[in-house]
């Protein structure tokens, strides 16, 4: 519930977090390409849904920037927002290009005038609402365990992958300092060197086998 709080800028310290746990895991579960492939193929292209995915994936932004997300955002194919996140301590403003893939998804979609995304009465979302709705969503496509902030993780980890350093996650996501970004770009590096060792397990003389 804190965690939600702070995903959603109703509070801006989880209280519980230095409470030890037995075990943390890695928080929000990350989506996988076939998770995102999956919701994808339940909401088509033109759906509020299929356009709240890829904002969220190709913007990283978190919920609270997303339900206020609208074409005054974007200038000569620039993106360009202050998080209510950073507006209250770093004051970083993120400013990205809008990928082709997300600006095809936008130009199919239908939007409001203030906001990409609107409710069935053509209203802006509430940040509430919003999650609300993206629950909904997920849950049609039979994604139960599958978050917006799940996506912002998605994106971190592809990025990640892709040669991403920590200065550009930073640049991208809006965070201020390394200790968010090095949980990625070690995950992605580690992943690299495994694959890349494998065959280093293979006895001398074994190719042929």
């Amino acid at each position: 519930m804190f965690s939600w709080a702070v995903e959603s800028d109703l509070a801006s310290v989880n209280p519980a977090s230095q409470i030890k746990l037995l075990y943390s895991g890695d928080g929000f579960h990350t989506w996988t390409i076939g998770e995102v492939r999956q919701f994808e193929a339940k909401h088509p292209i033109g759906s509020k849904a299929r356009l709240m995915l890829h904002l969220a994936l190709y913007t990283g932004l978190r919920l609270n920037s997303l339900a206020i997300l609208g074409r005054q955002h974007i200038r000569n194919g620039t993106l360009t927002i202050r998080p209510e996140k950073t507006r209250k301590s770093s004051g970083v403003t993120v400013e990205i290009p809008v990928l082709p893939e997300l600006q095809k998804t936008i130009d199919e979609s239908s939007t409001g005038n203030l906001t990409f995304l609107v409710t069935e009465f053509n209203k802006p979302f509430t940040v509430n609402g919003l999650g609300n709705k993206m629950r909904d969503w997920c849950d049609q496509a039979e994604l139960f365990h599958c978050t917006t902030h799940g996506l912002r993780k998605a994106g971190a980890t592809i990025a990640a992958e892709n040669g991403a350093t920590d200065e550009e996650l930073m640049a991208i996501f809006g965070w201020t300092t390394k200790n968010q970004t090095t949980t990625y770009t070690k995950k992605a590096r580690r992943k690299k060197m495994a694959a890349g060792a494998m065959r280093k397990l293979l006895p001398e003389g074994s190719e042929g086998i």
